[in-house]
Protein backbone atom coordinates (compact mmCIF):
# COMPACT_ATOMS: atom_id res chain seq x y z
CA UNK A 1 0.00 0.00 0.00
CA UNK A 2 1.65 3.54 -0.83
CA UNK A 3 1.93 5.89 1.51
CA UNK A 4 -0.74 8.35 2.46
CA UNK A 5 -3.44 5.88 0.81
CA UNK A 6 -4.57 4.57 4.48
CA UNK A 7 -7.76 5.33 6.20
CA UNK A 8 -9.17 4.48 9.21
CA UNK A 9 -12.11 5.31 10.62
CA UNK A 10 -13.63 6.29 13.96
CA UNK A 11 -16.96 4.99 14.86
CA UNK A 12 -18.92 5.75 17.92
CA UNK A 13 -22.37 4.83 18.97
CA UNK A 14 -24.38 7.58 20.22
CA UNK A 15 -25.92 5.49 22.83
CA UNK A 16 -24.11 6.75 25.77
CA UNK A 17 -21.53 9.40 26.70
CA UNK A 18 -17.66 8.47 25.63
CA UNK A 19 -15.57 7.20 28.43
CA UNK A 20 -11.39 5.57 28.61
CA UNK A 21 -12.38 3.14 26.17
CA UNK A 22 -12.85 5.27 24.00
CA UNK A 23 -10.08 7.59 24.23
CA UNK A 24 -8.12 4.12 23.98
CA UNK A 25 -9.38 3.34 20.56
CA UNK A 26 -8.69 7.03 19.37
CA UNK A 27 -5.00 6.88 20.49
CA UNK A 28 -4.60 4.03 18.45
CA UNK A 29 -6.93 4.81 15.22
CA UNK A 30 -4.94 8.59 14.78
CA UNK A 31 -2.11 6.96 16.18
CA UNK A 32 -1.40 4.48 14.08
CA UNK A 33 -2.70 7.03 11.01
CA UNK A 34 -0.11 9.26 11.64
CA UNK A 35 2.30 6.79 11.98
CA UNK A 36 1.27 5.82 8.39
CA UNK A 37 0.85 8.71 7.05
CA UNK A 38 -2.87 8.27 6.70
CA UNK A 39 -6.19 10.19 6.96
CA UNK A 40 -9.37 9.41 9.75
CA UNK A 41 -12.58 9.88 9.23
CA UNK A 42 -15.63 10.10 11.62
CA UNK A 43 -18.53 7.94 11.57
CA UNK A 44 -21.52 7.90 13.72
CA UNK A 45 -22.85 4.27 14.32
CA UNK A 46 -26.19 4.98 14.83
CA UNK A 47 -27.69 2.09 13.48
CA UNK A 48 -29.67 1.10 16.46
CA UNK A 49 -32.22 3.83 16.75
CA UNK A 50 -33.74 2.68 19.68
CA UNK A 51 -30.89 3.28 22.03
CA UNK A 52 -29.11 6.10 19.80
CA UNK A 53 -29.63 9.64 21.31
CA UNK A 54 -29.41 13.11 19.77
CA UNK A 55 -27.53 14.60 23.02
CA UNK A 56 -25.09 11.91 23.06
CA UNK A 57 -23.60 12.43 19.32
CA UNK A 58 -23.44 16.13 20.55
CA UNK A 59 -21.52 15.18 23.47
CA UNK A 60 -19.06 13.01 21.74
CA UNK A 61 -18.39 15.56 19.47
CA UNK A 62 -17.59 18.14 21.76
CA UNK A 63 -15.86 15.39 24.35
CA UNK A 64 -13.54 14.59 21.10
CA UNK A 65 -13.17 18.60 20.08
CA UNK A 66 -11.85 18.98 23.55
CA UNK A 67 -10.04 15.81 24.03
CA UNK A 68 -7.97 17.15 20.67
CA UNK A 69 -8.79 14.20 18.49
CA UNK A 70 -10.45 15.85 14.90
CA UNK A 71 -10.87 13.78 11.74
CA UNK A 72 -9.14 14.68 8.31
CA UNK A 73 -12.79 14.83 6.91
CA UNK A 74 -14.14 17.44 9.35
CA UNK A 75 -15.26 19.41 6.88
CA UNK A 76 -17.63 17.28 5.53
CA UNK A 77 -20.73 16.57 6.67
CA UNK A 78 -21.05 14.31 9.74
CA UNK A 79 -21.38 10.31 8.40
CA UNK A 80 -24.78 8.87 9.98
CA UNK A 81 -25.49 5.05 9.50
CA UNK A 82 -29.11 6.66 10.09
CA UNK A 83 -28.95 8.47 6.76
CA UNK A 84 -27.48 5.71 4.87
CA UNK A 85 -30.54 3.68 3.90
CA UNK A 86 -30.20 3.69 0.19
CA UNK A 87 -26.60 2.90 0.61
CA UNK A 88 -27.83 -0.63 2.57
CA UNK A 89 -31.06 -0.92 0.05
CA UNK A 90 -28.40 -1.15 -2.57
CA UNK A 91 -26.39 -3.58 -0.92
CA UNK A 92 -29.07 -5.65 0.11
CA UNK A 93 -30.10 -5.96 -3.44
CA UNK A 94 -26.95 -6.86 -4.75
CA UNK A 95 -26.51 -9.67 -2.00
CA UNK A 96 -30.03 -10.71 -3.09
CA UNK A 97 -28.50 -11.56 -6.55
CA UNK A 98 -26.02 -13.91 -5.68
CA UNK A 99 -27.20 -15.19 -2.04
CA UNK A 100 -29.85 -16.51 -0.40
CA UNK A 101 -31.37 -13.78 2.03
CA UNK A 102 -34.28 -15.20 3.91
CA UNK A 103 -36.82 -14.19 6.66
CA UNK A 104 -36.81 -15.71 9.96
CA UNK A 105 -38.92 -15.61 13.12
CA UNK A 106 -36.91 -17.17 15.28
CA UNK A 107 -37.00 -15.38 18.83
CA UNK A 108 -33.32 -14.84 20.94
CA UNK A 109 -34.99 -17.65 23.33
CA UNK A 110 -35.36 -20.14 20.21
CA UNK A 111 -31.80 -20.00 18.93
CA UNK A 112 -30.44 -19.78 22.33
CA UNK A 113 -26.82 -19.26 21.53
CA UNK A 114 -24.93 -16.56 19.56
CA UNK A 115 -24.85 -19.27 16.59
CA UNK A 116 -28.00 -19.46 13.96
CA UNK A 117 -28.39 -22.89 13.04
CA UNK A 118 -30.53 -21.44 9.71
CA UNK A 119 -33.59 -23.45 10.71
CA UNK A 120 -36.04 -20.68 8.73
CA UNK A 121 -33.58 -21.08 5.79
CA UNK A 122 -36.24 -23.04 3.55
CA UNK A 123 -39.49 -21.73 5.54
CA UNK A 124 -40.24 -19.59 2.51
CA UNK A 125 -41.50 -16.70 5.51
CA UNK A 126 -42.55 -13.65 3.48
CA UNK A 127 -40.53 -10.33 5.30
CA UNK A 128 -42.63 -8.42 7.84
CA UNK A 129 -42.12 -6.40 10.61
CA UNK A 130 -41.14 -8.19 13.82
CA UNK A 131 -38.99 -10.70 11.62
CA UNK A 132 -35.23 -11.08 11.45
CA UNK A 133 -33.58 -10.94 7.62
CA UNK A 134 -31.02 -12.70 7.24
CA UNK A 135 -28.13 -14.07 4.70
CA UNK A 136 -26.79 -18.12 4.52
CA UNK A 137 -22.93 -17.81 4.99
CA UNK A 138 -21.14 -20.14 3.75
CA UNK A 139 -18.91 -22.82 5.04
CA UNK A 140 -15.11 -22.26 5.26
CA UNK A 141 -12.13 -20.53 7.13
CA UNK A 142 -11.27 -16.88 6.74
CA UNK A 143 -7.73 -16.31 7.55
CA UNK A 144 -6.49 -13.03 8.23
CA UNK A 145 -3.74 -11.27 10.10
CA UNK A 146 -4.10 -9.04 12.91
CA UNK A 147 -1.59 -5.97 12.74
CA UNK A 148 -0.93 -6.50 16.46
CA UNK A 149 -1.81 -9.66 17.28
CA UNK A 150 -1.06 -12.13 14.37
CA UNK A 151 -2.07 -14.81 12.58
CA UNK A 152 -6.19 -15.42 13.04
CA UNK A 153 -8.27 -18.35 11.78
CA UNK A 154 -12.21 -18.57 12.04
CA UNK A 155 -15.09 -20.31 10.57
CA UNK A 156 -17.91 -17.18 11.00
CA UNK A 157 -21.07 -20.28 9.49
CA UNK A 158 -19.64 -22.10 12.89
CA UNK A 159 -19.01 -19.15 15.30
CA UNK A 160 -22.61 -17.21 14.07
CA UNK A 161 -24.42 -19.29 11.22
CA UNK A 162 -26.50 -17.33 9.00
CA UNK A 163 -25.83 -13.41 9.46
CA UNK A 164 -28.76 -11.23 10.63
CA UNK A 165 -29.46 -8.26 7.99
CA UNK A 166 -31.75 -6.69 9.62
CA UNK A 167 -33.11 -7.07 13.16
CA UNK A 168 -36.51 -7.72 14.39
CA UNK A 169 -37.38 -4.09 14.72
CA UNK A 170 -35.75 -3.14 11.28
CA UNK A 171 -32.75 -1.81 11.99
CA UNK A 172 -29.73 -2.91 9.99
CA UNK A 173 -27.81 -4.52 12.05
CA UNK A 174 -24.02 -3.42 12.96
CA UNK A 175 -22.51 -6.28 11.31
CA UNK A 176 -24.29 -5.14 8.05
CA UNK A 177 -23.85 -2.21 8.21
CA UNK A 178 -20.12 -1.51 9.46
CA UNK A 179 -19.19 -3.78 6.38
CA UNK A 180 -21.33 -1.68 3.84
CA UNK A 181 -19.96 1.27 5.35
CA UNK A 182 -16.26 0.19 5.29
CA UNK A 183 -16.75 -1.14 1.27
CA UNK A 184 -18.55 2.47 0.75
CA UNK A 185 -16.08 4.97 2.46
CA UNK A 186 -12.50 2.80 0.91
CA UNK A 187 -11.53 2.30 4.45
CA UNK A 188 -8.28 0.31 4.16
CA UNK A 189 -7.23 -0.50 8.19
CA UNK A 190 -9.57 -0.91 11.01
CA UNK A 191 -8.67 -0.34 14.57
CA UNK A 192 -11.24 -1.31 17.30
CA UNK A 193 -10.89 -2.98 20.61
CA UNK A 194 -10.77 -6.95 20.69
CA UNK A 195 -13.86 -7.49 21.88
CA UNK A 196 -14.75 -7.54 18.48
CA UNK A 197 -11.95 -9.93 16.94
CA UNK A 198 -14.73 -12.32 16.53
CA UNK A 199 -16.75 -9.93 14.17
CA UNK A 200 -13.79 -10.02 11.56
CA UNK A 201 -13.84 -13.43 9.85
CA UNK A 202 -17.76 -12.87 9.20
CA UNK A 203 -17.54 -9.27 7.98
CA UNK A 204 -14.60 -10.30 5.73
CA UNK A 205 -16.85 -13.21 4.11
CA UNK A 206 -19.62 -10.51 4.23
CA UNK A 207 -17.88 -7.90 2.01
CA UNK A 208 -16.37 -10.66 0.10
CA UNK A 209 -19.90 -11.57 -0.75
CA UNK A 210 -20.73 -7.70 -1.79
CA UNK A 211 -18.18 -8.00 -4.03
CA UNK A 212 -15.28 -6.59 -2.15
CA UNK A 213 -12.04 -8.76 -3.04
CA UNK A 214 -9.52 -7.63 -0.64
CA UNK A 215 -10.41 -6.52 2.82
CA UNK A 216 -9.13 -4.21 4.36
CA UNK A 217 -6.66 -4.74 7.33
CA UNK A 218 -6.89 -5.15 10.83
CA UNK A 219 -5.41 -4.33 14.22
CA UNK A 220 -7.34 -5.11 17.60
CA UNK A 221 -6.09 -2.94 20.69
CA UNK A 222 -6.50 -3.94 24.02
CA UNK A 223 -9.23 -2.97 26.06
CA UNK A 224 -9.85 -1.62 29.56
CA UNK A 225 -11.54 -3.61 32.26
CA UNK A 226 -13.27 -2.62 35.15
CA UNK A 227 -12.89 -3.39 38.56
CA UNK A 228 -15.00 -6.56 38.15
CA UNK A 229 -13.27 -7.97 35.38
CA UNK A 230 -16.08 -6.77 32.51
CA UNK A 231 -15.07 -4.41 29.74
CA UNK A 232 -15.67 -0.70 30.30
CA UNK A 233 -18.89 0.26 29.69
CA UNK A 234 -20.91 3.42 28.65
CA UNK A 235 -22.58 3.18 32.01
CA UNK A 236 -18.89 3.55 33.93
CA UNK A 237 -19.59 7.01 35.00
CA UNK A 238 -16.18 7.11 36.88
CA UNK A 239 -14.27 6.56 33.54
CA UNK A 240 -16.89 8.46 31.58
CA UNK A 241 -15.01 12.08 29.40
CA UNK A 242 -17.89 14.18 31.37
CA UNK A 243 -17.10 13.43 34.35
CA UNK A 244 -13.89 13.77 34.73
CA UNK A 245 -14.03 17.35 32.67
CA UNK A 246 -16.41 18.39 35.40
CA UNK A 247 -13.94 16.97 38.29
CA UNK A 248 -10.51 19.50 36.63
CA UNK A 249 -8.89 16.30 34.59
CA UNK A 250 -7.05 17.78 31.93
CA UNK A 251 -7.68 16.50 28.19
CA UNK A 252 -3.65 15.19 28.05
CA UNK A 253 -4.40 13.85 31.55
CA UNK A 254 -7.42 11.88 30.17
CA UNK A 255 -5.01 11.12 27.30
CA UNK A 256 -2.20 9.45 29.62
CA UNK A 257 -4.78 7.46 31.90
CA UNK A 258 -5.97 5.90 28.81
CA UNK A 259 -2.78 5.00 27.39
CA UNK A 260 -1.67 3.55 30.74
CA UNK A 261 -4.18 1.61 31.52
CA UNK A 262 -3.49 -0.61 28.41
CA UNK A 263 0.41 -0.28 29.11
CA UNK A 264 1.12 2.19 26.30
CA UNK A 265 2.86 3.98 28.98
CA UNK A 266 4.21 2.60 32.37
CA UNK A 267 2.61 5.73 34.55
CA UNK A 268 0.17 8.10 33.66
CA UNK A 269 1.67 11.54 32.15
CA UNK A 270 0.21 14.18 30.19
CA UNK A 271 0.09 13.41 26.81
CA UNK A 272 -1.76 15.72 24.28
CA UNK A 273 -3.76 14.05 21.12
CA UNK A 274 -1.24 15.45 18.93
CA UNK A 275 1.19 13.30 20.11
CA UNK A 276 -0.25 9.55 20.31
CA UNK A 277 1.78 8.54 17.47
CA UNK A 278 4.73 8.92 19.48
CA UNK A 279 3.68 5.51 20.94
CA UNK A 280 3.23 3.15 18.52
CA UNK A 281 7.19 2.84 17.49
CA UNK A 282 7.72 -1.06 16.12
CA UNK A 283 7.18 -0.68 12.38
CA UNK A 284 4.82 -3.44 10.78
CA UNK A 285 4.10 -4.73 7.74
CA UNK A 286 2.55 -2.48 4.62
CA UNK A 287 4.04 0.70 6.37
CA UNK A 288 2.48 0.17 9.72
CA UNK A 289 3.65 0.74 13.45
CA UNK A 290 2.97 -2.23 15.85
CA UNK A 291 2.00 -1.23 19.52
CA UNK A 292 4.67 -1.00 22.13
CA UNK A 293 5.14 0.32 25.32
CA UNK A 294 7.51 3.82 25.02
CA UNK A 295 10.00 4.67 27.64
Amino acid sequence: MIAGSLLTRFAPSPTGYLHLGHVVNAIYVWGVARRGDGKVLLRIEDHDRIRSRAEYEDALLEDLEWLGFLADRRREPVVRQSDRDAVYAAALARLRRTHHVYACDCSRKIIGSERYDGRCRDRGLSEAPGRTLRVHMPRGLERFTDLRLGSVEQSPADQCGDLAIKDRDGNWTYQFAVTVDDIDQRVTLVIRGEDLLSSTGRQIALARMLGRATPPEFLHHPLIFASSGEKLSKSADDTGIRRLRAAGVSAAEVIGRAAAAVGLIREPRPLTAGKVDELLREPVGGGRTRPVPSA
